[in-house]
Order: C-alpha cells, then sequence, then structure tokens
C-alpha cells in the first residue's frame, strides 16, 4: 500500500479521536452547568481507577475493599443517568461517541485493521486513482429524457428509474449491471451518475474507461516493481465502474485480466457496473464464454435503445 495513503488514514483517525474528545468535553462542560451536583460524580468516578489502586497497596481484604469501590462507582453511574434523564438528557449524553465505537476510532481491533480502517483505505485508493481518470462525474437531473421517442422512451424512463433508485439505495455487495447498446444512448452519463451519488455516501468507487484500467495494470504488471496496486484497487473498490469494454486492443493478457477482475469481484461479492457497445455473442467471441457466461447469469441486463444522443445534439447546434 501506498506509504502517503496509510499516513492519510492514520492522520484522519487521529482527527477523529480529537473530534470526538473535544465534543465529549464540550458535553461535559454543558451539563457540568446546567447540572452541577454531575460535576462532583464524575470527579468521583474519574478517581475510580486510584481508589482502586490505593486499597490493593493498603492491603488487607483486598477483593472486598475493590468491590466496595466498584458498588460505589455503579450507584455514582445509576445517579448520574437519573441526573440526565430527569433533565431531558439521553442517559448516554456523556459518554465518547465514536464514528466507529469497535475501534473507538483506533482503527485497531487487537493488532489488526478495524473494518473501518480498511473500508477508509479503499477509499482513499478510490480518490487518488480516480485522480487520473479519463471520466467525469455526472448526474441523474442531467439525462433528458426527450432525446427518446416511443418504445426508446419508455425503455430508457425505466433505465432511468432504476439507475437512480439503485444509486439510492447503494449499500457494498449491491447487485452488478451490465448495460449494453450503442453508442451515445446515455451508458457513461447514467453509470457516472451512479458514481457521484454513492461516493457523497462515503462508499469506495472506481470509475474509469476498460482501456485505461487495463493499460494501467498492464504497465504495472511488467514494470520492474512488479506493482500491483492498480489490479488491488481495482478488485477491491465497493463499486467498479468499467466503461466502454471492448473498445481496448486484443491481447491474451487483457482477455485473462477481464475474467480475473469480472470473476474476482463476483466470488468477493464486490458491485461492478459495466457498460459495452458489444453484445453477449460478441463478447463471448472477444474474451471467453466464461466472461459472457458470468456477465449473463450473475448481472442485471439495461439493453439501451434509441438513436445516437450526441449525435442529435451535434445536429441540434448545426440547426439540420
Amino acid at each position: 500500500m501506498d506509504t502517503a495513503i496509510y499516513d492519510k488514514a492514520h492522520n484522519i483517525m487521529r482527527l477523529r479521536q480529537e473530534k470526538a474528545q473535544a465534543e465529549n468535553d464540550k458535553r461535559i462542560q454543558e451539563i457540568n452547568e446546567k447540572i452541577p451536583e454531575t460535576r462532583e460524580i464524575n470527579s468521583l468516578l474519574f478517581n475510580t481507577g486510584m481508589e482502586i489502586l490505593k486499597a490493593i497497596k493498603n492491603g488487607g481484604d483486598v477483593e472486598k475493599n475493590v468491590g466496595k469501590i466498584k458498588e460505589k462507582n455503579l450507584g455514582l453511574q445509576k445517579r448520574l443517568k437519573y441526573l440526565l434523564i430527569s433533565n431531558d438528557y439521553p442517559e448516554d449524553y456523556l459518554d465518547m461517541h465514536y464514528i466507529c465505537p469497535k475501534c473507538s476510532d483506533t482503527g485497531y481491533i487487537d493488532s489488526s485493521f478495524c473494518d473501518c480502517m480498511n473500508q477508509l483505505f479503499g477509499r482513499l485508493m478510490a480518490e487518488q486513482f480516480n485522480q487520473n481518470t479519463s471520466l467525469e462525474l455526472s448526474h441523474f437531473e442531467d439525462f433528458d429524457l426527450k432525446y427518446y421517442q416511443g418504445e426508446d422512451y419508455i425503455r430508457m424512463q425505466k433505465i432511468l428509474n432504476f439507475t437512480r433508485n439503485y444509486a439510492e439505495n447503494f449499500t457494498p455487495g449491491a447487485e452488478s449491471i451490465m448495460m449494453s447498446g450503442n453508442t451515445g444512448l446515455g451508458k457513461t452519463h447514467l453509470s457516472l451518475a451512479i458514481a457521484d451519488s454513492v461516493i457523497r455516501k462515503g462508499i469506495a468507487v472506481i470509475y474509469d474507461s476498460a482501456i485505461n484500467v487495463l493499460d494501467s495494470i498492464e504497465n504495472e504488471h511488467f514494470s520492474r516493481e512488479h506493482s500491483r496496486e492498480t489490479l488491488d484497487s481495482v478488485l477491491g473498490a465497493d463499486l467498479l465502474i468499467l466503461d466502454d469494454l471492448g473498445t481496448e486492443h486484443e491481447s491474451k493478457f487483457f482477455v485473462s485480466m477481464v475474467y480475473n477482475i469480472i470473476n474476482t469481484r463476483l466470488v468477493r461479492r464486490k458491485s461492478t457496473i459495466i457498460s459495452t457497445n458489444l453484445s453477449i455473442r460478441d463478447i463471448s467471441a472477444r474474451y471467453d464464454g466464461k466472461v459472457a457466461s458470468r456477465l449473463l447469469t450473475e448481472y442485471t441486463q439495461l439493453q439501451f435503445s434509441g438513436k445516437d444522443v450526441r449525435l442529435q445534439l451535434k445536429k441540434a447546434k448545426r440547426g439540420i
């Protein structure tokens, strides 16, 4: 993993901890001012650890003395919760409120990365990858159905509603989608509108043309370092969007890599959106029957139809 991403992730986790602590201090100050009795209770609770150490040091019936301190501590906690509730505050108002309660925003559970840290790594890697993409995000609001007529209009209205709903309700592991049809029908627009919406949820999304993704993987694979950075990012992202599959030049490496990406992401239950001008028959002939089979059986099929929107816009500008 890129050291810069590793350092950035740890810095984000540190800032989360500092924010949680600052907000907790603010809540404590607020409650101390509104309910003065809580100040003394919090002070006694804070000193519990010192009392236990003192009891152990003094000897005697340590177990009994420590038990009394713990019993007193529980009583103080109950009193504090009662004061909060009776003053219309949640009973956990003075607890630390972390973004990830599992690891208390440290990023670690024991000696392993917490799920939140792995998700952060993925998001940061996706952001870095997308800085060099050839594509720009788009929006559902800009998708105009006026360029479709008759049955094409009905079909495209259903596709627009489906993709908008998919984006709004997206969670990691959502179904994968194959968008197919002739050029200029809105496949790229709607796939990137999904990307825009999902990214806003803080989910790791990688989007680029199949040509750029495969070229990058190939360059790293055959480099002196034999890097896997792009491939690992592509295989690990919560949502991968591959635009214009089939426009890359044909090679055995690309054929095997397309299968690897599709199959590995299915096994890992990672969501993928592929747009292509190829038919299933074309895909089977170009890549492999196994690729076509997985796309046909494991992906939701969206067949775009109509007349080339880009061509219509071009004619409109010329006044044709």
